[in-house]
């Protein structure tokens, strides 16, 4: 029994060295306030002491001053919980609600030597995202002592904070001591991430998609580097990261291409956007923007992808020259599968307010809404399925429709009935008005002829979508009379240029777009058919032929 406690003694004296050691490492000295109540969390109070007092007999780089929550100090800085650290206010707004017990003792360390050295040490792709983050973002990182996984995730937060203090605030709040907080949040599972009380992220996240999320303010699940790469050549440039275009990637890599897909918006399209897809084989039901990761996470494997490039020209040749916003390509065919965007209503108020209360995303902007009244415009499956989604948020929603009676399918109408979501049939916006952000709408009663104006913090519109068609006018594709891609075969009238997906026509499903992009239908991405498969034969992308055996099963 001895030998075990001299050996844990030991054991206790050389990590105690270590710390010193990284401690003594510190260049700047670390400001810490302390404040507490007596008589509330009594237990994490001394904690917090013991751990301050511990680290200070380390290092004499820490500068502890304590206060009373009642002290004007707590009043100026905002603080009402009992304990909270602040580190360093001069220079950073990170705060922990807690005291660092068990697995939070090591996210105690990284704090001390983040502000301690005034290093991020985020890498390179990491910082090129947080750099892009143009809105201040407030996070609160929920954790517990014996969450295992916290210290990463709260490493991700702490990293942002110190490497953009301007912009970037935190939080981390234990759990056990602030129970009222993880009520108010929901978060009584950890970590979980908010940015501006929107949650972010569920579990631990590596450090760019904890980056990545972030920026989008919504959870990622993949991460796609930059590429500083000027000039690219290849066989095949996809324009568009939609269910066409990202199938079209699998597809023509398999078949020996070298491929690429370029994407100026959201990868999946419409799709990402859409809050339960309900008809995809082999998924009964699945959020949009999963059944988009599944499908991006499915395509790296075959080819790059190039997300946030706009094409702003294409030169027909031998090689085709796709220009983009960043870079050129050199290929030797073409493949547009742009899709479609958003159909705008064009009334007064929609273009100013655009972001500010007027939205054509239900699942993104959403939350944001939760308890506020809102109108969404439109008729159709779309509007249907945003509607329930908004209301399913603890949105107050309204549908307008401008006719007597709603396109959506008969399921999802019933699903409108039974959730007792107004209707407002023959009804009209004309209008959309406000200050800084939508305070009204002016609605149109068709029937009557008479206007009434309703107070409303946010417009949804669910009105269709146009394909576009913006660059195919410019490179000199022909369209048909309904605006879409005209095409034989997929062919358009300039050889090695091709067309796929709901830019093409056709129905607007999901299955019928990632059919159009692979080889059942569109033959000429297939080996022997193809201008760039007859130029380069065998020609494969890296690491193909070592995947192709384990990928079997897809076919």
């Amino acid at each position: 029994m001895n030998q075990a406690n001299d050996i844990d003694d030991a054991q206790m004296q050389q990590a105690q060295m270590e710390l010193t050691r990284i401690l003594n490492g510190l260049k700047q000295e670390i400001p810490v306030f302390l404040f507490t109540q007596g008589g509330k969390n009594d237990v994490f109070n001394d904690a917090a002491r013991q751990a301050l007092r511990f680290f200070r007999q380390l290092t004499d780089k820490i500068v502890l001053r304590e206060f009373d929550l009642s002290h004007e100090k707590a009043q100026q800085m905002g603080i009402d919980h009992s304990p909270t650290l602040v580190f360093d206010p001069n220079r950073y707004n990170i705060r922990w609600l807690g005291a660092p017990l068990g697995e939070e003792g090591r996210i105690f360390l990284e704090v001390l030597l983040r502000i301690g050295t005034g290093k991020s040490d985020l890498n390179e792709a990491s910082m090129g995202v947080l750099k892009k983050i143009d809105q201040p973002r407030h996070v609160k990182v929920f954790v517990s002592a014996s969450c295992p996984y916290c210290p990463q995730q709260a490493l991700n937060a702490l990293k942002a904070a110190v490497a953009r203090p301007e912009m970037i605030s935190l939080e981390i709040i234990d759990i056990q001591a602030n129970a009222d907080l993880a009520d108010q949040y929901g978060a009584h599972s950890v970590p979980q991430t908010f940015a501006n009380d929107v949650l972010i992220a569920l579990g631990a996240q590596t450090e760019e998609l904890f980056m990545s999320s972030l920026d989008k303010m919504e959870q990622q699940t993949i991460f796609i580097p930059d590429s500083d790469e000027a000039e690219v050549a290849c066989q095949l440039v996809i324009i568009g990261g939609g269910p066409a275009g990202l199938t079209a990637g699998i597809y023509a890599a398999r078949s020996g291409l070298k491929s690429v897909v370029v994407e100026k918006g959201v990868l999946g399209g419409q799709v990402a956007l859409t809050p339960v897809v309900e008809n995809y084989p082999g998924m009964k039901e699945v959020g949009g923007k999963t059944l988009v990761d599944l499908m991006v996470t499915h395509a790296l494997e075959y080819v790059q992808i190039f997300p946030g490039e706009e094409v702003v020209d294409i030169i027909p040749g031998e090689p085709h020259i796709v220009q983009t916003s960043r870079r050129k390509f050199k290929t030797q065919a073409v493949l547009i599968a742009t899709g479609a965007s958003h159909r705008h209503l064009g009334v007064p108020g929609e273009d100013r307010f655009s972001g500010r209360g007027v939205s054509y995303c239900a699942t993104c902007d959403g939350p944001l809404f939760r308890d506020k009244t809102v109108y969404l415009v439109g008729g159709g499956n779309s509007a249907a399925t945003e509607a329930l989604h908004l209301q399913n948020m603890g949105v107050k929603v309204t549908l307008v429709h401008r006719r007597d009676r709603l396109k959506a399918q008969e399921v999802l109408v019933k699903k409108l009935i039974d959730s007792n979501i107004p209707i407002l049939f023959n009804t009209e916006v004309k209008e959309i008005r406000g200050e800084n952000r939508v305070s009204e709408v002016l609605l149109l009663d068709k029937t009557t002829g008479e206007t009434i104006t309703k107070p409303a913090d946010g417009v949804f519109l669910a009105i269709g979508y146009d394909p576009a068609v913006d660059l195919a006018g410019k490179v000199g594709l022909e369209l048909t009379e309904e605006g879409y891609i005209s095409h034989k075969g997929f062919r358009t009238n300039i050889p090695g240029i091709y067309v796929a997906g709901d830019v093409a026509g056709g129905f607007k499903q999901i299955v019928t777009a990632a059919g159009y992009g692979s080889p059942g239908q569109n033959r000429k991405l297939q080996p022997g058919n193809h201008v760039a498969h007859d130029a380069a034969p065998g020609c494969q992308p890296r690491g193909h032929r070592a995947r192709r055996r384990r990928h079997e099963a897809h076919r």
